[in-house]
Protein backbone atom coordinates (compact mmCIF):
# COMPACT_ATOMS: atom_id res chain seq x y z
CA UNK A 1 0.00 0.00 0.00
CA UNK A 2 1.34 3.33 -1.28
CA UNK A 3 -0.29 6.78 0.35
CA UNK A 4 -3.72 5.13 0.91
CA UNK A 5 -3.71 3.17 -2.43
CA UNK A 6 -3.74 -0.94 -2.65
CA UNK A 7 -2.76 -2.91 -5.07
CA UNK A 8 -4.91 -5.55 -4.64
CA UNK A 9 -7.30 -7.57 -7.49
CA UNK A 10 -10.38 -6.31 -5.96
CA UNK A 11 -9.87 -2.67 -6.51
CA UNK A 12 -10.17 -2.79 -10.55
CA UNK A 13 -13.95 -4.67 -10.42
CA UNK A 14 -16.79 -3.39 -9.83
CA UNK A 15 -17.77 -2.37 -6.34
CA UNK A 16 -21.02 -2.35 -4.37
CA UNK A 17 -22.31 1.16 -4.24
CA UNK A 18 -22.13 2.90 -1.00
CA UNK A 19 -19.32 0.42 0.73
CA UNK A 20 -17.35 3.40 1.15
CA UNK A 21 -19.00 5.66 2.98
CA UNK A 22 -19.87 2.92 5.39
CA UNK A 23 -16.34 1.85 5.73
CA UNK A 24 -15.44 5.63 6.54
CA UNK A 25 -18.66 6.44 8.76
CA UNK A 26 -18.51 2.49 10.55
CA UNK A 27 -21.96 3.33 10.06
CA UNK A 28 -25.22 3.10 8.04
CA UNK A 29 -24.39 5.49 5.41
CA UNK A 30 -28.21 7.07 5.21
CA UNK A 31 -27.08 8.61 8.92
CA UNK A 32 -24.50 10.91 7.33
CA UNK A 33 -22.27 14.03 8.82
CA UNK A 34 -22.84 16.84 9.56
CA UNK A 35 -20.95 18.58 5.74
CA UNK A 36 -19.02 21.07 6.34
CA UNK A 37 -15.81 20.65 4.29
CA UNK A 38 -16.45 19.49 0.44
CA UNK A 39 -13.82 18.87 -2.81
CA UNK A 40 -15.10 19.55 -6.42
CA UNK A 41 -13.24 17.69 -9.15
CA UNK A 42 -13.38 18.85 -12.34
CA UNK A 43 -12.29 20.94 -15.22
CA UNK A 44 -12.52 24.14 -14.66
CA UNK A 45 -11.05 27.78 -15.44
CA UNK A 46 -8.41 28.34 -17.49
CA UNK A 47 -9.63 24.90 -19.08
CA UNK A 48 -12.59 25.31 -21.95
CA UNK A 49 -15.67 23.64 -22.28
CA UNK A 50 -19.30 23.83 -20.80
CA UNK A 51 -18.53 21.19 -17.92
CA UNK A 52 -15.32 23.44 -16.74
CA UNK A 53 -17.90 26.51 -16.29
CA UNK A 54 -20.18 23.98 -14.72
CA UNK A 55 -17.49 22.99 -12.06
CA UNK A 56 -16.44 26.87 -11.87
CA UNK A 57 -20.43 27.97 -11.10
CA UNK A 58 -20.83 24.67 -8.80
CA UNK A 59 -17.75 25.40 -6.55
CA UNK A 60 -18.58 29.37 -6.02
CA UNK A 61 -22.21 28.34 -5.44
CA UNK A 62 -20.46 25.58 -2.08
CA UNK A 63 -18.69 28.45 -1.42
CA UNK A 64 -20.86 30.39 0.32
CA UNK A 65 -22.23 27.93 2.62
CA UNK A 66 -19.47 25.48 2.71
CA UNK A 67 -15.12 25.01 3.27
CA UNK A 68 -15.05 24.18 -0.34
CA UNK A 69 -11.89 23.20 -2.65
CA UNK A 70 -11.63 22.84 -6.30
CA UNK A 71 -9.67 20.13 -7.51
CA UNK A 72 -8.70 20.19 -11.41
CA UNK A 73 -6.21 18.41 -13.90
CA UNK A 74 -2.80 19.77 -14.32
CA UNK A 75 -2.90 17.90 -17.66
CA UNK A 76 -6.88 17.08 -18.78
CA UNK A 77 -6.19 14.96 -22.08
CA UNK A 78 -3.09 14.16 -23.86
CA UNK A 79 -2.27 16.25 -27.04
CA UNK A 80 -2.78 12.88 -29.03
CA UNK A 81 -6.55 12.57 -27.86
CA UNK A 82 -6.98 16.76 -27.92
CA UNK A 83 -4.54 18.45 -30.25
CA UNK A 84 -6.29 21.49 -30.11
CA UNK A 85 -5.76 24.49 -27.58
CA UNK A 86 -8.06 23.20 -24.12
CA UNK A 87 -6.99 26.72 -22.13
CA UNK A 88 -9.07 29.73 -22.71
CA UNK A 89 -8.06 32.66 -20.60
CA UNK A 90 -10.18 35.61 -21.94
CA UNK A 91 -13.33 35.29 -19.42
CA UNK A 92 -12.11 35.52 -15.83
CA UNK A 93 -15.77 35.24 -14.44
CA UNK A 94 -15.42 31.52 -14.01
CA UNK A 95 -12.02 31.57 -12.09
CA UNK A 96 -11.59 30.13 -8.86
CA UNK A 97 -9.02 31.67 -7.38
CA UNK A 98 -8.12 28.63 -4.87
CA UNK A 99 -8.38 26.07 -7.83
CA UNK A 100 -5.81 23.57 -7.61
CA UNK A 101 -4.49 21.64 -10.62
CA UNK A 102 -3.43 18.34 -8.94
CA UNK A 103 -4.35 15.56 -11.80
CA UNK A 104 -2.86 14.61 -14.63
CA UNK A 105 -5.64 12.13 -15.97
CA UNK A 106 -2.72 9.77 -17.78
CA UNK A 107 -0.07 9.49 -15.47
CA UNK A 108 -0.57 6.66 -12.75
CA UNK A 109 1.80 8.00 -10.19
CA UNK A 110 0.69 11.42 -10.15
CA UNK A 111 -2.71 9.63 -9.44
CA UNK A 112 -1.22 8.15 -5.94
CA UNK A 113 -0.16 11.49 -5.53
CA UNK A 114 -3.29 13.44 -5.81
CA UNK A 115 -4.81 10.85 -4.18
CA UNK A 116 -2.50 11.30 -0.92
CA UNK A 117 -3.24 15.09 -1.26
CA UNK A 118 -7.25 14.89 -1.66
CA UNK A 119 -6.76 12.54 1.52
CA UNK A 120 -4.79 15.33 3.38
CA UNK A 121 -7.39 17.81 2.73
CA UNK A 122 -10.10 15.50 4.80
CA UNK A 123 -13.14 16.43 3.00
CA UNK A 124 -16.40 15.66 4.50
CA UNK A 125 -18.00 14.99 0.96
CA UNK A 126 -16.35 14.61 -2.99
CA UNK A 127 -18.14 15.76 -5.75
CA UNK A 128 -16.87 14.71 -9.37
CA UNK A 129 -17.71 15.53 -12.58
CA UNK A 130 -18.11 12.54 -15.11
CA UNK A 131 -18.76 12.61 -18.45
CA UNK A 132 -16.38 10.46 -20.56
CA UNK A 133 -14.91 6.67 -19.69
CA UNK A 134 -11.50 8.19 -20.74
CA UNK A 135 -11.68 9.27 -16.58
CA UNK A 136 -12.40 5.49 -15.63
CA UNK A 137 -9.00 4.42 -14.81
CA UNK A 138 -7.69 7.87 -13.79
CA UNK A 139 -10.67 7.84 -11.52
CA UNK A 140 -11.16 4.57 -10.11
CA UNK A 141 -7.50 4.68 -8.57
CA UNK A 142 -7.69 7.98 -6.96
CA UNK A 143 -11.56 7.24 -5.58
CA UNK A 144 -10.36 3.96 -5.34
CA UNK A 145 -7.87 4.81 -2.49
CA UNK A 146 -9.99 7.45 -0.42
CA UNK A 147 -12.40 4.83 1.09
CA UNK A 148 -14.39 6.12 3.32
CA UNK A 149 -15.19 9.40 1.67
CA UNK A 150 -18.36 9.90 0.37
CA UNK A 151 -18.61 10.88 -3.17
CA UNK A 152 -21.11 12.08 -5.45
CA UNK A 153 -20.92 11.80 -9.37
CA UNK A 154 -22.27 14.85 -11.39
CA UNK A 155 -23.35 12.77 -14.61
CA UNK A 156 -23.42 15.51 -17.46
CA UNK A 157 -23.34 12.08 -19.36
CA UNK A 158 -23.69 8.28 -18.05
CA UNK A 159 -22.89 7.19 -21.11
CA UNK A 160 -20.85 9.10 -23.72
CA UNK A 161 -22.32 10.56 -26.69
CA UNK A 162 -20.05 8.48 -28.99
CA UNK A 163 -20.46 4.85 -27.68
CA UNK A 164 -17.54 2.66 -28.29
CA UNK A 165 -16.36 -1.22 -26.93
CA UNK A 166 -16.33 -1.36 -22.92
CA UNK A 167 -17.57 2.35 -22.18
CA UNK A 168 -20.69 0.21 -19.99
CA UNK A 169 -18.08 -1.91 -18.34
CA UNK A 170 -15.80 0.90 -17.85
CA UNK A 171 -18.45 3.54 -16.98
CA UNK A 172 -20.07 1.03 -14.10
CA UNK A 173 -16.65 0.23 -12.80
CA UNK A 174 -16.26 4.11 -11.80
CA UNK A 175 -19.43 4.90 -10.66
CA UNK A 176 -19.79 2.25 -8.32
CA UNK A 177 -16.85 4.41 -6.42
CA UNK A 178 -19.86 6.64 -5.93
CA UNK A 179 -22.47 6.63 -3.20
CA UNK A 180 -24.90 9.49 -4.76
CA UNK A 181 -25.32 10.50 -8.53
CA UNK A 182 -27.00 13.70 -9.85
CA UNK A 183 -28.19 13.24 -13.06
CA UNK A 184 -29.62 16.08 -15.49
CA UNK A 185 -32.00 13.83 -17.80
CA UNK A 186 -34.84 11.20 -17.37
CA UNK A 187 -32.13 9.25 -20.09
CA UNK A 188 -29.33 9.25 -17.99
CA UNK A 189 -31.46 8.55 -14.90
CA UNK A 190 -32.36 4.83 -17.11
CA UNK A 191 -28.93 4.33 -18.24
CA UNK A 192 -27.72 5.01 -14.39
CA UNK A 193 -29.93 2.38 -13.18
CA UNK A 194 -29.59 0.08 -15.34
CA UNK A 195 -25.56 0.26 -14.47
CA UNK A 196 -26.53 0.55 -10.71
CA UNK A 197 -29.94 -0.09 -9.90
CA UNK A 198 -29.36 0.56 -5.81
CA UNK A 199 -27.48 3.79 -6.36
CA UNK A 200 -28.97 6.73 -4.59
CA UNK A 201 -29.81 9.82 -7.00
CA UNK A 202 -31.58 12.58 -8.16
CA UNK A 203 -32.74 14.21 -10.97
CA UNK A 204 -32.23 17.70 -11.67
CA UNK A 205 -32.01 20.39 -14.72
CA UNK A 206 -29.06 21.79 -15.10
CA UNK A 207 -28.62 25.37 -13.98
CA UNK A 208 -28.38 28.74 -15.96
CA UNK A 209 -25.36 30.00 -17.21
CA UNK A 210 -25.72 33.67 -16.91
CA UNK A 211 -22.32 34.32 -16.46
CA UNK A 212 -21.41 35.06 -20.08
CA UNK A 213 -22.64 38.15 -19.18
CA UNK A 214 -19.57 40.21 -19.10
CA UNK A 215 -20.95 43.90 -20.68
CA UNK A 216 -23.87 45.98 -20.70
CA UNK A 217 -24.73 45.57 -24.04
CA UNK A 218 -28.40 46.50 -25.80
CA UNK A 219 -29.40 44.37 -28.39
CA UNK A 220 -28.76 47.05 -31.19
CA UNK A 221 -25.18 47.17 -29.78
CA UNK A 222 -24.91 43.24 -30.35
CA UNK A 223 -26.35 43.63 -33.62
CA UNK A 224 -23.97 46.34 -34.58
CA UNK A 225 -20.88 44.33 -33.36
CA UNK A 226 -21.80 41.39 -35.57
CA UNK A 227 -22.98 43.48 -38.42
CA UNK A 228 -26.66 42.97 -38.38
CA UNK A 229 -29.37 44.89 -39.61
CA UNK A 230 -31.74 45.95 -36.75
CA UNK A 231 -34.65 44.46 -38.06
CA UNK A 232 -33.06 41.30 -39.51
CA UNK A 233 -34.44 37.85 -38.50
CA UNK A 234 -31.84 36.33 -36.64
CA UNK A 235 -31.23 32.64 -35.40
CA UNK A 236 -28.36 30.89 -33.69
CA UNK A 237 -27.05 27.53 -33.87
CA UNK A 238 -24.30 28.11 -31.29
CA UNK A 239 -21.36 25.14 -30.04
CA UNK A 240 -19.25 22.20 -31.22
CA UNK A 241 -20.64 20.76 -34.29
CA UNK A 242 -21.08 17.32 -33.93
CA UNK A 243 -23.31 14.89 -35.63
CA UNK A 244 -25.84 14.19 -32.43
CA UNK A 245 -26.80 17.84 -32.44
CA UNK A 246 -28.21 18.04 -35.60
CA UNK A 247 -27.76 21.02 -37.54
CA UNK A 248 -28.36 19.24 -41.23
CA UNK A 249 -31.89 19.06 -40.48
CA UNK A 250 -31.38 22.54 -39.49
CA UNK A 251 -29.72 23.21 -42.93
CA UNK A 252 -32.91 21.20 -44.44
CA UNK A 253 -35.43 23.36 -42.62
CA UNK A 254 -34.09 26.62 -44.12
CA UNK A 255 -35.77 26.85 -47.44
CA UNK A 256 -39.20 26.50 -45.97
CA UNK A 257 -38.67 29.07 -43.69
CA UNK A 258 -37.24 31.53 -46.06
CA UNK A 259 -40.31 31.26 -48.46
CA UNK A 260 -42.04 32.93 -45.33
CA UNK A 261 -38.96 35.37 -44.51
CA UNK A 262 -36.39 35.39 -47.32
CA UNK A 263 -34.00 38.15 -45.21
CA UNK A 264 -33.80 35.42 -42.47
CA UNK A 265 -30.52 34.96 -41.43
CA UNK A 266 -29.12 31.81 -39.30
CA UNK A 267 -25.97 32.29 -37.61
CA UNK A 268 -23.93 28.56 -37.00
CA UNK A 269 -20.97 29.75 -34.94
CA UNK A 270 -18.85 26.95 -33.46
CA UNK A 271 -16.13 24.53 -34.16
CA UNK A 272 -17.20 22.38 -36.98
CA UNK A 273 -13.66 20.15 -35.56
CA UNK A 274 -12.66 19.61 -39.59
CA UNK A 275 -15.93 18.54 -41.25
CA UNK A 276 -16.87 22.33 -42.55
CA UNK A 277 -17.04 20.72 -45.88
CA UNK A 278 -19.59 18.40 -45.86
CA UNK A 279 -21.90 21.32 -44.36
CA UNK A 280 -21.02 23.80 -46.97
CA UNK A 281 -22.00 21.03 -49.57
CA UNK A 282 -25.53 20.38 -48.05
CA UNK A 283 -26.06 24.08 -47.70
CA UNK A 284 -25.43 24.39 -51.47
CA UNK A 285 -27.46 21.71 -52.59
CA UNK A 286 -30.56 23.31 -50.18
CA UNK A 287 -29.82 27.05 -52.26
CA UNK A 288 -29.56 28.70 -48.85
CA UNK A 289 -26.19 30.28 -49.35
CA UNK A 290 -27.35 33.70 -48.45
CA UNK A 291 -29.30 33.33 -45.52
CA UNK A 292 -26.87 30.76 -43.20
CA UNK A 293 -23.70 32.84 -41.42
CA UNK A 294 -21.01 30.19 -40.55
CA UNK A 295 -18.32 31.53 -37.95
CA UNK A 296 -16.12 28.52 -37.75
CA UNK A 297 -14.05 27.92 -34.79
CA UNK A 298 -13.54 28.01 -31.50
CA UNK A 299 -15.45 31.20 -29.83
CA UNK A 300 -14.05 32.66 -26.63
CA UNK A 301 -15.78 33.59 -23.86
CA UNK A 302 -15.45 37.13 -24.14
CA UNK A 303 -16.84 36.86 -27.83
CA UNK A 304 -19.82 34.85 -26.79
CA UNK A 305 -22.14 37.69 -25.39
CA UNK A 306 -22.96 39.21 -28.61
CA UNK A 307 -24.34 36.56 -30.35
CA UNK A 308 -26.71 35.48 -27.97
CA UNK A 309 -27.92 39.24 -27.03
CA UNK A 310 -28.06 40.01 -31.24
CA UNK A 311 -30.36 36.85 -31.79
CA UNK A 312 -34.26 36.27 -31.57
CA UNK A 313 -33.95 32.51 -30.98
CA UNK A 314 -31.74 29.60 -30.37
CA UNK A 315 -32.25 26.10 -32.25
CA UNK A 316 -31.10 23.16 -30.60
CA UNK A 317 -32.38 20.29 -33.25
CA UNK A 318 -30.30 17.51 -31.93
CA UNK A 319 -31.14 14.18 -32.89
CA UNK A 320 -30.03 13.04 -29.50
CA UNK A 321 -28.94 14.38 -25.91
CA UNK A 322 -28.84 13.62 -22.58
CA UNK A 323 -29.14 17.51 -21.45
CA UNK A 324 -27.61 20.96 -23.23
CA UNK A 325 -25.47 23.58 -21.46
CA UNK A 326 -26.25 25.23 -24.86
CA UNK A 327 -30.42 25.59 -23.59
CA UNK A 328 -29.32 27.27 -20.24
CA UNK A 329 -26.35 29.42 -21.89
CA UNK A 330 -29.57 30.78 -24.01
CA UNK A 331 -31.46 31.17 -21.18
CA UNK A 332 -28.66 33.07 -19.14
CA UNK A 333 -29.26 36.21 -21.75
CA UNK A 334 -33.22 35.56 -21.72
CA UNK A 335 -33.18 33.55 -24.95
CA UNK A 336 -36.10 31.44 -25.97
CA UNK A 337 -34.90 28.08 -27.49
CA UNK A 338 -36.13 25.38 -29.92
CA UNK A 339 -35.47 21.93 -28.79
CA UNK A 340 -36.28 18.80 -30.38
CA UNK A 341 -37.58 15.93 -28.06
CA UNK A 342 -34.46 14.12 -26.86
CA UNK A 343 -33.35 13.54 -23.50
CA UNK A 344 -33.80 16.22 -21.14
CA UNK A 345 -34.81 18.71 -23.39
CA UNK A 346 -38.41 18.73 -23.05
CA UNK A 347 -37.71 18.89 -18.99
CA UNK A 348 -36.00 22.07 -19.86
CA UNK A 349 -37.72 23.96 -22.63
CA UNK A 350 -41.31 24.10 -21.65
CA UNK A 351 -43.23 24.13 -25.03
CA UNK A 352 -45.08 26.77 -25.86
CA UNK A 353 -43.80 28.80 -22.65
CA UNK A 354 -39.94 29.23 -23.07
CA UNK A 355 -39.71 27.55 -26.72
CA UNK A 356 -41.04 25.17 -28.81
CA UNK A 357 -40.40 20.70 -28.42
CA UNK A 358 -40.28 20.07 -31.51
CA UNK A 359 -40.08 16.15 -33.47
CA UNK A 360 -36.06 15.63 -33.74
CA UNK A 361 -34.79 14.59 -37.16
CA UNK A 362 -37.50 16.10 -38.93
CA UNK A 363 -36.55 19.59 -40.99
CA UNK A 364 -40.27 20.56 -41.12
CA UNK A 365 -40.96 20.57 -37.61
CA UNK A 366 -38.20 23.09 -36.91
CA UNK A 367 -39.17 25.16 -40.20
CA UNK A 368 -43.07 25.53 -38.23
CA UNK A 369 -41.73 26.24 -35.30
CA UNK A 370 -39.56 29.51 -36.46
CA UNK A 371 -42.42 30.46 -39.00
CA UNK A 372 -44.62 30.02 -35.92
CA UNK A 373 -42.58 32.19 -33.64
CA UNK A 374 -42.36 34.82 -36.06
CA UNK A 375 -45.68 34.71 -37.20
CA UNK A 376 -47.12 34.98 -33.86
CA UNK A 377 -44.45 37.47 -32.42
CA UNK A 378 -43.78 34.92 -29.15
CA UNK A 379 -40.35 36.38 -28.59
CA UNK A 380 -41.42 38.95 -25.64
CA UNK A 381 -44.16 36.81 -23.97
CA UNK A 382 -41.25 33.67 -24.09
CA UNK A 383 -39.17 36.15 -22.45
CA UNK A 384 -41.29 37.44 -19.98
CA UNK A 385 -41.54 32.92 -19.24
CA UNK A 386 -37.72 32.39 -18.82
CA UNK A 387 -37.67 35.16 -16.21
CA UNK A 388 -40.51 33.87 -14.46
CA UNK A 389 -39.23 30.63 -14.48
CA UNK A 390 -35.55 31.08 -13.70
CA UNK A 391 -35.60 30.18 -9.98
CA UNK A 392 -36.01 27.00 -11.10
CA UNK A 393 -32.56 26.67 -12.69
CA UNK A 394 -30.39 29.04 -10.07
CA UNK A 395 -27.41 27.21 -8.70
CA UNK A 396 -28.53 27.51 -5.08
CA UNK A 397 -30.94 25.01 -5.86
CA UNK A 398 -28.76 22.55 -7.17
CA UNK A 399 -26.62 22.95 -3.61
CA UNK A 400 -30.27 21.84 -2.08
CA UNK A 401 -30.52 19.18 -4.32
CA UNK A 402 -27.53 17.86 -3.77
CA UNK A 403 -27.77 18.72 0.66
CA UNK A 404 -30.79 16.49 0.36
CA UNK A 405 -29.55 13.89 -1.62
CA UNK A 406 -26.45 13.32 0.89
CA UNK A 407 -29.17 13.50 3.82
CA UNK A 408 -31.06 10.36 2.35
Amino acid sequence: MLYGLSYRKEDFSVRPYGTIARDRLGKDSEESDDIKKIAIIGPVYPYKGGIAHYTGLMTKAFKKKYDTSCISYSMQYPKIMFKKEQRDYSNKTFEIEDAQFLINTANPINWIISAYKIRKMNPDLIITQWWHPYFAPCYQWILGSLEGYRNVYINHNVLPHERFPLDRWLTKGTLSYGDYAIVHSKLDEDDLKKLLPKMKYSRTVIPTYSAFKLRDITRQEARKELGIEENEKMLLFFGLVRKYKGLPYLIKAMPKVIEEYPDIKLYVVGDFAGHKDEYMELIKENKVENNIVIRDGYVPDEEIQPYYTAADICVCPYESATQSAIVQVSFGFNLPVIATNVGGLPEVVTDGKTGYVVESMNPDALAEAIIKFYKEDKQAEFIANIKEEAPRFSWDHMVEVIEELVSR
